[in-house]
């Protein structure tokens, strides 16, 4: 369920969205919280670090666990602002992440269109939080993209 929490901390992830569309990155961000302190953050920088596995779920899972000091964020909220891919997925699940909110759905490469395979039983998952924000970000920046490769064609 939804709550004033989730609103805020998804604000948090939208806020990182935004550096990455400052890097000119497909703008997704992400924030872990754990105990109503943010334990990491992340942006798209697959670009940038010339990396496909560089997203912003993989950035803030990576500061997490340094934060923390091990691989495990069993008692973390992660929220990102669209749909984690397959790959995030499985590194939420590795994490044994206890709660997953993100925004928009990713109907082309999000988890739940690509596998049936879900997180530890015990990891909730919130859908929808900052929806509407969330997808006009992404597609403001395609339609951007698409632009300027028609000019140039």
């Amino acid at each position: 369920m939804m709550s004033q929490q989730d609103t805020f901390y998804m604000q948090m992830a939208l806020q990182e969205a935004h550096n990455a569309l400052l890097e000119d990155e497909v703008p997704i961000g992400c924030v872990i919280v754990c105990e109503n302190q943010i334990i990491g953050r992340g942006h798209n920088m697959t670009e940038h670090l010339k990396d496909a596995t560089s997203h912003a779920e993989m950035q803030a899972i990576t500061a997490a666990c340094a934060t923390l000091g091990g691989k495990y964020l069993q008692n973390c909220t992660l929220y990102v602002t669209v749909e984690p891919c397959v790959m995030c997925a499985g590194a939420i699940a590795w994490t044994q992440i206890k709660r997953l909110v993100y925004g928009t759905p990713d109907i082309k490469k999000g988890y739940t269109q690509l596998t049936n395979a879900s997180f530890l039983p015990k990891c909730e998952v919130v859908k929808g939080v900052l929806e509407d924000e969330c997808r006009e970000l992404m597609q403001s920046f395609f339609e951007k993209k698409r632009k300027k490769y028609e000019t140039i064609c």
